[in-house]
């Protein structure tokens, strides 16, 4: 059909603690980390994130929310 679509992807920059539940973390160029209870990350622009399991995936966010989800 010739339609590229892109997958989503986050251009805000994290730096968080991982309360509880997991995380798959995708970066753009193909990097994979899984983070879960008790990581701090520092995750930069240009990633997908999706949570693994039934557990919600509860990260306190400490830079990086203010753009978050806003329109470039």
């Amino acid at each position: 059909d010739g339609l590229t679509l892109l997958p989503p992807r986050t251009m805000a920059a994290h730096v968080g603690y991982v309360v509880s539940g997991r995380q798959k973390v995708v970066m753009d160029d193909g990097t994979e980390l899984d983070i879960g209870p008790g990581d701090v990350v520092s995750i930069p622009p240009g990633h997908d994130g999706w949570t693994i399991g039934d557990e919600a995936c509860v990260v306190i966010d400490f830079a990086g929310m203010s753009n978050y989800a806003k329109p470039s």
